[in-house]
């Protein structure tokens, strides 16, 4: 894979694909560490003399202008991280965007208008990629976060230009998940969290052969532990993978991996409750109870797990961590890892906020700027994106 770093900038009008779908209410940006996630990719081309060209999607407009949607705060945004002027388009393609272009000067930029405006985008479609492709000589992808999809600006585009790289936020994504994939420091902890076990099964299934250790939680504990034929009250449960649950447990059995489960649950009535109904081990789950997070004896069992790894790999809350009542499981395992000596990787929305809401994110070596594509990395799916810049 070529990186933006080997290649000529200077005067080059420059392509690059980031991932600025950040959370906006009323105009306001409610989390920009996306924007700040590129910054680095940014400058160096700027700094290099490239004429830089920037596109993005944000949220999901079908095809359709949405001005709730418009990349326009962000643009406000990059001006005072950068204090420097950021041109904005009023679309990604078309006549108004060459004129825009014949005006770039070297180091500057302009951000084009929400790539998903046009279906063209999600369709992958031949003709929207070569017009995309047309505005650059150059093309660098730093959008982890949609490297697994095969979306025009993404995989398409690449068929049209000459020059195809990948950014730093692309760099350091692949340095840390294929260590964590081909060379990690052992002991080695997967912890595997979050509501179901379906959006987990490939992971667990393609990482279960290179870790030591195995912590599950979160609602997906609740289909292993009903495969046990334990009871899970009115918990949240997947029935049709509790064969699969069960056919995991035995593999790490058979492969000598520990396997560690809650051994006890904070229930309520359900995930708006304002009090827990008690502490209970999990043979002990009432038939009207909702398991909402794990218990004081699990945070020291998975403490204790964790004591002495050199790899950690995290995705998924413990429980109903945005709720406070039901947020002790999630933010003790995560001050847990905080202060591990170990390499420490998250990945993961939920995962991301609750480090970010805890004040601990800058403890961890490094978090996953992509979602499903963290997911599919780690269950060894080929990722469109990623190949269409090997070749």
């Amino acid at each position: 894979m070529l990186y933006v770093d080997n290649v000529p900038l200077q005067g080059k009008k420059v392509l690059l694909r980031v991932d600025f779908n950040v959370p906006i209410t009323n105009g306001e940006i409610q989390d920009d560490s996306r924007i700040r996630a590129a910054i680095p990719t940014l400058k160096y081309i700027t700094d290099q003399g490239g004429k830089l060209i920037l596109c993005s999607h944000m949220g999901k407009p079908k095809g359709k202008f949405n001005q709730e949607l418009s990349l326009k705060p962000v643009a406000f945004r990059l001006q005072e991280l950068l204090n420097r002027e950021v041109a904005m388009a009023t679309d990604c393609i078309g006549d108004e965007v060459k004129s825009m272009l014949e005006d770039l000067q070297p180091g500057s930029i302009l951000l084009l208008e929400n790539l998903r405006f046009h279906p063209g985008e999600t369709d992958n479609d031949p003709e929207f990629s070569r017009q995309l492709a047309e505005l650059a000589e150059i093309y660098v992808n730093d959008a982890f976060g949609v490297v697994h999809r095969a979306h025009a600006s993404v995989e398409g585009v690449t068929k049209h230009m000459e020059t195809v790289t990948a950014g730093f936020l692309i760099k350091q994504e692949m340095d840390y998940l294929q260590k964590a994939l081909k060379t990690p420091e052992h002991p080695y902890v997967l912890i595997s969290g979050g509501a179901k076990v379906s959006s987990k099964l490939g992971i667990l299934n393609n990482m279960i052969d290179k870790v030591d250790r195995i912590i599950i939680g979160g609602g997906m504990a609740n289909t292993f532990r009903k495969a046990q034929g334990y009871g899970i009250g009115t918990s949240k449960t997947e029935d049709d993978l509790i064969e699969d649950a069960r056919a995991i447990m035995e593999k790490a059995k058979n492969n000598n991996i520990s396997f560690y489960l809650p051994v006890d649950y904070l229930t309520g009535a359900d995930m708006q409750a304002n009090q827990p109904n008690g502490v209970f081990p999990y043979q002990n789950v009432a038939e009207e109870d909702m398991i909402l997070d794990t218990g004081p004896a699990t945070h020291t069992l998975f403490s204790e797990v964790l004591k002495n790894a050199k790899t950690v790999v995290w995705n998924g809350p413990m429980g109903a961590f945005e709720n406070p009542t039901f947020s002790q499981g999630s933010v003790g395992l995560a001050q847990t890892v905080a202060n591990l000596e170990a390499t420490t990787i998250v990945g993961g929305g939920d995962t991301d906020s609750l480090l970010h809401n805890c004040g601990i994110a800058d403890q961890i070596d490094f978090i996953s700027t992509g979602g499903g594509s963290f997911l599919e990395f780690l269950e060894g799916k080929e990722l469109p994106g990623l190949k269409a810049l090997e070749q």
